[in-house]
């Protein structure tokens, strides 16, 4: 049977394989430099809707049809869909279980929901309780600016910490056909507020939850940086990832030139005008499930550790002057 180890983490005893993805990305992330890794870029940010929210709720569908085509199953044959994304009540979620029409299990961990949908993915079926699960997430810039900040027609100055939300979507087709790479460990992170109120500034509000859970599956399993080829945080950007570096060499734990951050990576910083980087729910999902994957798959990395971060705040709690919690889970994927 799995176990669980230390406080935190679960070694899964009958791990699943991560069968096929499927990615979506904007156009904009489509001049980025992992774009050829992707399965679809967008001509048009709207991708020919009314609305950029039913945009992200059409790439959200597309990204799951992929990861499905790609492994030659239906949605009849899926047990399980967990999927979530950053509008309210997980509105692009919600409205593409309807086009999927699989049992569907709502979730929201901010920009963490790409990890938190494969750890939970990866413990039911583990247990026994399903045969193939599709877990899935979304991002849009527009629809996210409009949301949490501004409309991006308001042309609001940005600042030189702030992030850019990537727009796509990616999904992760999980079970025991076929062959890929399977998680083997994942690592519940704790929620924590360390009294950041700056919504712009996500990267040093959810530095300290990554380092937290970091040191936490460190400790829980026994490994330690050198058993990674790759460690990669969710979206902390620049700013988030130098904190998170520093605040784990305070704890004793150096870490090399295989830490990175899927925000990081998406863009060309030198030629992109993100600032900080990416951020956003899209941003682990198209890296972790289009170049990382493919990489997994060639072999090309052995050992990979994901850490997706989440900002739990919403536009109700940071205008009446609440701090930003948040989150960040780890997920060990193996080959």
């Amino acid at each position: 049977m799995g176990k669980k180890t230390g406080k935190q983490t679960y070694q899964i005893a009958n791990p699943p394989m991560i069968i096929s993805t499927g990615t979506v990305a904007g156009p904009f992330e489509g001049l980025g430099p992992l774009a050829q890794d992707f399965d679809e870029i967008l001509t048009d940010a709207r991708n020919e809707q009314s609305s950029f929210e039913k945009a992200e709720r059409s790439i959200l569908i597309k990204a799951c049809r992929l990861a499905l085509d790609h492994a030659s199953f239906s949605s009849t044959e899926v047990d399980l869909f967990l999927a979530g994304d950053l509008l309210n009540q997980t509105i692009s979620s919600n409205f593409s279980a309807i086009s999927l029409g699989i049992p569907f299990i709502g979730l929201y961990g901010a920009c963490s929901t790409a990890a938190l949908g494969l750890g939970l993915g990866t413990l039911i079926l583990d247990g026994g309780f399903a045969g193939s699960v599709l877990t899935a997430t979304s991002s849009h810039n527009s629809a996210a600016e409009r949301q949490y900040r501004y409309p991006t027609e308001y042309g609001g100055q940005r600042r030189s910490y702030q992030q850019w939300t990537v727009t796509g979507a990616g999904a992760a087709l999980l079970g025991y056909t076929g062959e890929g790479p399977r998680v083997t460990a994942v690592t519940f992170g704790k929620v924590m507020d360390l009294g950041s109120t700056d919504p712009l500034n996500m990267g040093a509000a959810m530095a300290p939850a990554a380092a937290d859970t970091i040191v936490r599956h460190f400790q829980d399993t026994g490994w330690d940086p050198n058993s990674f080829d790759l460690i990669v945080t969710g979206d902390l950007g620049k700013v988030g990832l130098d904190l998170c570096r520093q605040e784990l060499s305070e704890q004793g734990i150096t870490l090399g030139d295989n830490f990175n951050d899927c925000g990081v990576m998406i863009y060309d910083l030198s030629k992109q005008d993100v600032h900080a980087g990416g951020s956003g729910c899209a941003a682990s999902a198209l890296v972790t499930y289009g170049p990382l994957y493919r990489r997994l798959k060639r072999k090309e990395i052995h050992r990979l550790l994901l850490i997706g971060t989440g900002a739990l705040h919403s536009p109700t709690s940071y205008m009446q002057g609440e701090n930003i919690p948040c989150i960040a889970h780890a997920v060990r994927i193996e080959v």
